[in-house]
């Protein structure tokens, strides 16, 4: 066996989808039976949208045709409000899904493509040598068996046992002071406002749905998605922790403190199952390193942080990235392994950055209050907006690129119409293969790469060439009439191992 991941989440089943798509056949072991009908995360935001799309995904994860649109009108950042209509372009994606069917889209994609799903079996140990990994797996029956692979993924979440029994660290803080609570319930209904969806409170004033709240208590949010009761949560700074069970009582005493009004909760319809959640404290840590040898870690077995909506966003593109990489060596094409750390652990590092810094900005006390009056200020600039929303979105970070290299180059490939002699398509559809492509945009259409396909067309641009990684990330571009045929030849070499016709 050839790779095998550890964990059937969403990140674990993207990797199992990309390793696929590079012609390898993952076996995916998740201990559950069945996916988790626990309610997780409510949807995907920033660049992970996007990319899903470049994967054909996004119709039946959204149940619409269509791309996806950005959202242009506003979205918050530590409950404060981005004005996203003074941007000419917003870089934020937001698709609000249910992370079960998440992870049942994936599965079936997975399954499509030839990947091997084995529910009810759990990873009890593994040792590595040079020649691979050997991994001791239970299976449904208790029965014990073992199983080897070329490399191993640990997809298995921040309590990673891939991770442990690598002996890889997981330093970081744990911060003790704020409790989180998250329920599932009903509002008066005389209180929405039909126009805006808004949560009318007395004595407070409208909460807008999904835009958190923050008072000098601590922080409130209204959800109320869709096919689903309405999902409340708060936030509070430093109560004694309990080990006695959350009651919705407990969950309308925090609303009524934060927001200082009464605000009566009803028991949410139907059999569930619904959220009735506490979290005392929050851990923001970061794997030593994402690779010992033949095991590498994605998603919250290499990072954890209280990521407001985009911890998906940083897991599933962690797995978009190793999956054509880590085919490439399984296929003896190209061996550029080492660069999944070197380009992933500065957007866990900035993930993190954005996490603290809306951790700081809604801590109570008056003198946050202050700050964020002065923020508030700042969030009038078209400037500081942009460089909010490409942090929320994850689009603020490049990966390492030579200093000369192309200004394109090191970023997602960005969205093209392309105009060939039979019809005009999304350069999203052109790359959901999963394989190396260059766009030829030149005048001549001369250009040439050994083993990746060419697609010549013309586009509304000012660049005349685009090598395309299999995770359409741009490895090279050119804006020249004819396009430097050595510098295309050495990053076609550098990336997928072949080389270019002269």
């Amino acid at each position: 066996m050839d790779a095998v991941i550890i964990g059937g989440g969403p990140n674990g089943m993207m990797l199992a989808c990309e390793l696929a798509l590079g012609g390898v056949r993952p076996i995916v072991l998740e201990r559950l039976t069945e996916p988790s009908t626990q309610p997780r995360s409510n949807g995907l935001v920033g660049q992970v949208v996007r990319m899903i799309d470049r994967r054909g995904l996004f119709e039946r994860l959204s149940g619409r045709p269509g791309p996806p649109q950005a959202n242009s009108s506003y979205f918050m950042f530590a409950a404060m409000p981005l004005n996203l209509s003074l941007l000419e372009d917003s870089p934020i994606h937001n698709l609000p899904v249910p992370e079960l069917k998440t992870v049942q889209i994936l599965e079936e994609r997975a399954t499509e493509l030839g990947a091997e799903i084995r529910r009810g079996h759990e990873l009890t140990s593994l040792t590595q040598d040079a020649d691979g990994v050997t991994l001791t797996v239970r299976g449904p029956d208790t029965e014990t068996y073992e199983l080897r692979a070329g490399y191993v993924v640990g997809a298995d979440s921040a309590h990673s046992l891939v991770r442990k029994a690598s002996g890889i660290e997981f330093p970081g803080v744990t911060y003790d002071r704020t409790t989180s609570r998250t329920v599932h319930a009903t509002v008066p209904p005389d209180w929405l406002d039909p126009a805006t969806g808004a949560l009318n409170v007395p004595g407070h004033g409208p909460v807008l749905p999904f835009l958190p709240v923050r008072t000098t208590r601590g922080g409130f949010s209204y959800a109320p998605l869709p096919g689903l009761p309405p999902l409340i949560a708060t936030v509070e700074w430093d109560e004694p922790e309990t080990d006695t069970p959350m009651t919705l009582k407990e969950m309308q005493a925090s609303v009524n403190r934060v927001l200082g009004t009464d605000v009566p909760l009803g028991p949410p319809p139907g059999a569930g199952p619904h959220v009735l959640r506490r979290i005392n404290g929050g851990n923001t840590r970061v794997a030593d390193r994402y690779r010992d040898g033949r095991v590498f870690l994605v998603g919250d077995a290499a990072h954890v942080f209280a990521a407001g909506g985009t911890g998906l966003n940083l897991g599933m593109q962690d797995a978009i990235n190793l999956g054509w990489k880590l085919a490439a060596a399984i296929n003896g094409t190209a061996d550029v392994l080492d660069t999944y750390e070197t380009e992933r652990r500065p957007i866990a590092d900035r993930a993190i950055t954005y996490s603290q810094t809306q951790a700081a900005l809604l801590a109570p006390g008056d003198d946050i209050t202050g700050l964020r009056r002065i923020f508030g200020e700042l969030l009038t600039q078209p400037d500081v907006v942009r460089a909010l929303a490409q942090l929320v979105a994850g689009a603020d970070v490049r990966y390492p690129v030579a200093d000369d290299a192309h200004p394109l180059a090191g970023w997602p490939a960005p969205d093209l119409d392309l105009h060939t002699p039979d019809s005009t398509i999304r350069l999203a559809e052109l790359v959901r293969r999963g394989k190396p492509l260059l766009i030829d945009l030149t005048e001549d259409g001369d250009l040439h790469a050994d083993g990746v396909e060419t697609v010549r067309a013309t586009a509304t641009t000012d660049v005349t060439a685009l090598l395309l990684r299999p995770d359409s990330y741009v490895a090279w571009a050119s804006s020249e009439t004819h396009p430097d045929q050595d510098e295309l030849r050495n990053a076609t070499r550098q990336w997928f191992g072949v080389p270019v016709n002269a």
